[in-house]
């Protein structure tokens, strides 16, 4: 079992393949994209934050392994400059990880919200998307084979808990994917997503006004596995397994890592406790 176990570690599950994540300089992007780096692969940082994704690259070493390009997922021109840098530099395409997203106004009532948010969160959660799909598409369907990666949201499954822009964005997401799956399929071309539940990312402690323990504190008393708080390496970790060989025929798969959250609401149980308790 020591030699399973130390095989198993050191072992380089992307090795010789090529990534892009948009929204790679932060975030999900950014822990993704140190991973993919650890095991192997060749990574394209996508993002609009210039500063910290040249930072990124430059501490995971060597430019002819990883390279940032300024990329606005709602840019078509953006989008297509960051798939033809990748294939002049490294002569093809293994993963498309479209990541970029944002939450956008905490819009809580309908008839208060912003209609400009909604259409700003739309473009670059779903347009961005869907750009970033179609170009890669573009890549990999002569190669026969790849790896399309979506970020959704466990919003995508359970409702009431985000802006009405945000949840619906990430409904629109899984629909995406679900509708690639099967129409890329025939190229051997793999489509997924992962969804998280609240992680104490940038873009989640910005939203709350709060700093990171705080948030993760607010994460933990949530939370409906106990034990632990989630992190940004969990999602990285299964971005890392849905874009690796291990996973050769999973496809069209809303990858849930939420701890449960959402296969629940005890909400009705804790009100009867609370009842009885007086």
């Amino acid at each position: 079992m020591e030699g399973f176990s130390s095989v198993t570690s050191t072992t380089k599950r992307l090795e010789g393949k090529v990534a892009i994540i948009t929204g790679g300089a932060s975030g999900f992007g950014e822990s993704t994209a140190r991973t993919f780096a650890r095991h192997g692969a060749k990574v394209v940082i996508a993002d609009v934050q210039d500063d910290k994704g040249m930072s990124i690259c430059e501490e995971l070493g060597s430019p002819e392994n990883f390279s940032y390009v300024h990329c606005d997922v709602t840019s078509e021109n953006d989008v297509k400059n960051v798939v033809y840098f990748t294939m002049r530099k490294h002569g093809k395409l293994d993963i498309m990880f479209n990541n970029a997203g944002i939450l956008g106004n905490l819009d809580s009532s309908i008839v208060d919200s912003d209609n400009e948010n909604f259409k700003r969160v739309f473009d670059v959660n779903v347009f961005g998307a869907y750009l970033g799909s179609k170009h890669a598409a573009r890549a990999m369907i002569p190669a026969k084979t790849g790896v399309i990666l979506f970020t959704s949201s466990n919003a995508s499954v359970v409702a009431g808990e985000s802006p009405h822009s945000y949840e619906v964005s990430k409904h629109a997401v899984v629909g995406l994917m679900k509708n690639l799956c099967v129409e890329l399929g025939k190229y051997g071309i793999r489509v997924n997503c992962v969804s998280p539940g609240a992680i104490a990312t940038p873009l989640m402690t910005k939203a709350l006004g709060v700093d990171k323990s705080i948030a993760e504190e607010i994460l933990s008393a949530s939370s409906n596995l106990k034990g632990m708080v989630p992190t940004v390496e969990d999602v990285a970790e299964a971005a890392l397994y849905l874009s690796s060989d291990e996973s050769k025929f999973v496809s069209g798969i809303n990858l849930l890592i939420d701890g449960g959250y959402s296969t629940t609401n005890q909400t009705y149980t804790k009100m009867i406790k609370n009842f009885l308790s007086k």
